[in-house]
């Protein structure tokens, strides 16, 4: 599968790089889409230091992010943001393949 189908924006790869700059060299992000969540699924944010085989790697200006085959399917074509605003900082996923969204931005329905 292709690390082209779902991309790191800027602002995310400067605030992976960031967090990853005091962690073991071999920390990555993970994201992972579990059932949950107010609108059916939720995403999870992770640092791990392992990576399994079939995971997708994707990497932006030394930041460095896994995602689960499972996972792959739930978030094809997204792109992982940082945003910066009045509710707070986070991460989220600008998914094409939602429906809805909750107002937290990280629980999702397809």
């Amino acid at each position: 599968m292709s690390n082209a189908s779902i991309t790191i924006s800027e602002s995310a790869a400067k605030r992976i790089e960031e967090i990853l700059a005091s962690e073991n060299p071999e920390t990555m992000l993970r994201v992972t889409v579990e059932g949950g969540g107010c609108s059916g699924f939720q995403y999870k944010f992770d640092l791990v230091t392992d990576r399994e085989a079939d995971d997708l790697l994707i990497a932006r200006d030394g930041a460095k992010v896994v995602i689960d085959p499972i996972s792959i399917a739930y978030v094809e074509g997204s792109e992982i943001d940082f945003v910066d605003d009045l509710i707070g900082a986070h991460f989220t996923v600008n998914n094409p393949n939602a429906t809805a969204s909750c107002g937290c931005g990280t629980s999702f329905s397809l």
